[in-house]
């Protein structure tokens, strides 16, 4: 799928493929060299800053927007989201073999018979005594709350080396207390929405955390498409 690169040397046409081929810097020399995984944050916003029409996320997006998702999860070990996004739908099953959904949620309000515990692809983040049913694979983060930034370490622990967090706000919103994304993937949808619906995080504390940018794209039907990594 074609989209246009933007730069100081003029557009370029490129393929999400190739756009997105690659994280922007080594997950495995990231985790040894800080001791915690590479955490990739990809997400779609309208341009007014909201995530969700009506709470769905699923108007927001088009086709080149899914192809960058898809690319962009293929490259993770571990996929990292809400229980909520995972009740809304959509992850069923890990995009390649050998990957793993981590379903962050402390009061386990989920069927833990469905997609994607039930395809074994599955496993649970949750806190310390939150009582899970037997069979459940589990990685256990703080008392009351599950603590994101200990979540990361355990999935280190695990010999992930590269996280993709999708959301939702909440949970973009511990990643970014616990020190932010090492890499941003953010898509702009052409739509002003209104509405006090979520943005791209919600609930963190307030925080100056600095990123660069390091490529946009736009695509014919005015998606823009831009990459950030942590400065």
């Amino acid at each position: 799928m074609d989209i246009l690169r933007l730069s100081p040397d003029g557009p370029a046409r490129t393929t999400v493929a190739e756009a997105y081929g690659a994280p922007l810097s080594d997950p495995a020399e990231h985790h040894q060299r800080t001791g915690r995984p590479y955490v990739a944050l990809t997400m779609i916003a309208s341009l007014d800053g909201s995530t969700a029409i009506d709470r769905k996320s699923t108007p927001l997006p088009n086709d080149t927007d899914a192809a960058v998702l898809h690319q962009a999860r293929s490259l993770a070990d571990v996929i990292l989201i809400g229980a909520a996004t995972v009740r809304i739908g959509g992850y069923s099953k890990a995009s390649r073999p050998g990957q793993r959904i981590a379903v962050v949620s402390s009061s386990l309000d989920l069927d833990l018979d469905a997609a994607p515990f039930a395809t074994g692809d599955g496993f649970l983040v949750t806190t310390n005594d939150a009582a899970v049913p037997p069979g459940i694979d589990v990685v256990r983060a703080g008392s009351r709350r599950v603590d994101i930034g200990r979540a990361i370490e355990g999935l280190g622990a695990r010999g992930f080396d590269h996280v993709s967090a999708e959301g939702g706000s909440r949970l973009n919103g511990a990643v970014l207390d616990a020190g932010a994304p090492d890499e941003l993937n953010l898509t702009l949808s052409p739509r002003l929405v209104g509405g006090d619906g979520p943005r791209l995080t919600r609930g963190a504390a307030i925080s100056d955390h600095r990123l660069e940018l390091a490529a946009m794209f736009v695509d014919d039907e005015s998606f823009v498409f831009s990459r950030w990594r942590k400065r």
